[in-house]
């Protein structure tokens, strides 16, 4: 199966040994967007690039950090959280997730749903 490979200084791969660790622990410090991505899933091929470059756009203001579904135990991650399709996306920020979005988007719909949030962690 072929394996995300970030060169991406914002983003990272993620399992279920090491979610808590990248995700909810980091999630204290910078928000974290989670991408829950499938191999076989077209329209997570079409969000994936947008996704990074919204990312890197932010210069370390948000992490994103993908998990494929179908590797290892991926899958219980995205039943923890209740992920029903693919893509979705959630945002977690103070160890808790407190937004998501589902299925491929416009650049422009990525940008603004990571800016309110930082927005909104910055005026706290």
């Amino acid at each position: 199966m072929h394996r995300h490979k970030p060169a991406h200084p914002y983003v990272s791969d993620s399992n279920l040994s090491d979610f808590d660790e990248k995700v909810i622990n980091h999630s204290h410090t910078t928000p974290v967007l989670v991408d829950f991505w499938a191999e076989w899933c077209s329209p997570c091929h079409v969000l994936a690039p947008n996704l990074i470059k919204a990312v890197e756009q932010q210069q370390g203001r948000v992490k994103l950090v993908k998990v494929e579904v179908d590797e290892g135990e991926n899958m219980k991650l995205a039943g923890r959280y209740n992920v029903r399709g693919f893509p979705t996306v959630i945002l977690f920020r103070d160890g808790e997730a407190i937004d998501h979005f589902s299925s491929a988007r416009p650049m422009h719909f990525i940008r603004d749903f990571i800016h309110q949030h930082i927005e909104h962690a910055h005026s706290e």
